[in-house]
């Protein structure tokens, strides 16, 4: 029979001081945070990564303009629960502007900053500067037949210099 007011327990006395020394034991390792040493060295490096992330990836759609799309993250969750960006990504519209290589020039002009934008490019970064390098040449070649086709045009035949030898002046 129990008396009321009695509690009993799977635990001995024993097994109950050796889960409160072990309790007491892990308390001390832990801060008022509930994480130990490690687990909080470790919130640390992903704070720190993740302050990296968002920098870098804004600095790419800041620089992007309107070719570049927002930041999207990938996240992991820290021993203390909270998500924490480690990598990311921002799309820059790389297509040339269709009939206009002058537009294709600025175009790439600001790719290729928003490309180099963080302080420490990516390697995708560094060739997708690459790649709006070639197609600014491109753009430029193209810009560059298109004034001289424009430059021989205004240029009079040796006919018309012929019926106008004022035209040639």
């Amino acid at each position: 029979m129990i008396s009321v007011g009695e509690t009993h327990s799977a635990f001995s006395v024993s097994q109950a001081r050796e889960a409160l020394a072990t309790a007491r034991a892990r308390q001390d390792k832990e801060g008022p945070d509930g994480l130990t040493e490690d687990e909080r060295k470790q919130v640390q490096e992903l704070k720190e990564r993740d302050r990296e992330v968002r920098a870098h990836e804004q600095a790419h759609a800041r620089a992007g303009g309107p070719y570049a799309s927002a930041p999207t993250y990938e996240f992991v969750r820290g021993p203390d629960g909270k998500r924490y960006a480690v990598s990311g990504e921002v799309k820059i519209d790389t297509s040339p502007i269709s009939g206009n290589p002058a537009a294709t020039i600025r175009k790439m002009e600001i790719v290729i900053k928003a490309a180099q934008a963080p302080a420490e490019p990516s390697a995708q970064d560094r060739q997708v500067a690459a790649e709006a390098r070639a197609k600014k040449v491109e753009a430029q070649i193209e810009l560059r037949k298109e004034q001289q086709e424009e430059r021989q045009s205004d240029e009079p035949t040796p006919i018309e210099q012929a019926r106008d030898p004022d035209a040639a002046a």
